[in-house]
C-alpha cells in the first residue's frame, strides 16, 4: 500500500514526489515520458532555471528525489483508476497498485489548428505562452493566429515586446514554412507574411482519461476543478499543473512554476490529511 501514486513526471508531479519524500511517505511516480513542453528547447520565467532545457529540469528533479528512499520512480503509464471501499487502485501494465491517495499531474494535450507545417515548428518558433515565449521574439515581427477575441488580448499583451504584430484568422493560412527572419506564412490569396514567431490558442484537453474515469468535477475550460491545495470532488485524488484549474483562475495555468508550487500544495495537503488519520487513530 502506497501512501500516494502520483501519476505524471512534469514539474508537478516531481514537486509533488519530492515534498512526499522529504516527509517519509511511501510514493510511487508514474511517468509515461509524455510531457506538453516535450518540443521546447529552452523554458523560460522560472526562477534560477530561465533557458534551461525542460528535459534538463526534469533529469535534475530526478536525481535529487533519488535521495529520498521512500519514493520510487517508474517509467511506465497508468491505465486506470478505480475506488475499492477507502483505497484507490492504479492499474499499471494489467497490474493493480493500492494507495491512499492520487495525484494526477498529467496535464493537458494541444490540438493544433491543422496547418501544414505548423506542428514542425511547435514549441520553437510557434508557441502559445507569451509569459513563456515572448521575449525571445522581442524588438521583432510575430504573427497572432487567433479567430477568437482573445487574439486583441494576446497582441496587447505583446505590444510593448514586438516590433510589429499581424493578427491573422488560421484559415486564412495554407502553409507555414521558413524565412530568413523566421518564419514565412503563405496565405489563401497568394500573398506571403514573414515573421519572426506565431502565437497560436491550440485546443487543449486532458491528456489522460482519469478525469473522466473518476467523474471529477470540471471547470468550463475543462480543466479539473480544485481547491488551493489541489483537491478535487473526489475524496483522496488530487490534481495540480496545467491540468487543473482553481475557482479564482480564469483558466488552467500553463506555468512551470505554477506547476511546481501546485505540487507542492498537493503533496502537503497529502500528509496533512495522513496525520489526521494518525491523530485519530492514537485517540
Amino acid at each position: 500500500m502506497y501512501d500516494a501514486i502520483i501519476i505524471g513526471g512534469g514539474p508537478a508531479g516531481l514537486q509533488a514526489a519530492l515534498t512526499l519524500g522529504r516527509m517519509h511517505r511511501r510514493t510511487l511516480l508514474l511517468d509515461s515520458g509524455e510531457y506538453r513542453n516535450g518540443t521546447v528547447p529552452h523554458a523560460h520565467n522560472l526562477l534560477t532555471n530561465d533557458g534551461r532545457d525542460p528535459a534538463e529540469l526534469r533529469r535534475l528533479g530526478r536525481a535529487e528525489i533519488a535521495a529520498y528512499e521512500t519514493v520510487r520512480i517508474q517509467d511506465a503509464a497508468a491505465t486506470e483508476i478505480t475506488r475499492v471501499d477507502a483505497t484507490l487502485v492504479v492499474t499499471v501494465a494489467g497490474a493493480p497498485l493500492r494507495s491512499r491517495a492520487v495525484i494526477l499531474a498529467t496535464g493537458l494535450a494541444d490540438d493544433l489548428p491543422p496547418i501544414p507545417g505548423l506542428a514542425d515548428r511547435w514549441g520553437n518558433r510557434v508557441a502559445n505562452c507569451p509569459f513563456c515565449h515572448g521575449h525571445e521574439f522581442a524588438g521583432q515581427r510575430v504573427a497572432v493566429l487567433n479567430a477568437t477575441g482573445h487574439a486583441a488580448m494576446l497582441a496587447a499583451m505583446l505590444e510593448p515586446v514586438a516590433s510589429e504584430i499581424v493578427v491573422l484568422d488560421p484559415v486564412r493560412v495554407r502553409e507555414v514554412g521558413d524565412s530568413p527572419a523566421g518564419l514565412r506564412l503563405h496565405l489563401d490569396d497568394g500573398t506571403t507574411e514573414d515573421v519572426a514567431g506565431a502565437f497560436v490558442a491550440p485546443v487543449s484537453r486532458q491528456r489522460a482519461p482519469f478525469a473522466d474515469q473518476l467523474g471529477l468535477e470540471r471547470q468550463e475550460s475543462g480543466a479539473v476543478r480544485v481547491d488551493p491545495f489541489g483537491r478535487t470532488s473526489v475524496d483522496g485524488v488530487y490534481a495540480v499543473g496545467d491540468m487543473a484549474q482553481p475557482d479564482h483562475f480564469m483558466g488552467p495555468m500553463a506555468s512551470l512554476a505554477n506547476a511546481i508550487a501546485a505540487g507542492q500544495l498537493a503533496a502537503v495537503a497529502v500528509v496533512q490529511a495522513d496525520a489526521q488519520v494518525r491523530v485519530a487513530s492514537h485517540s
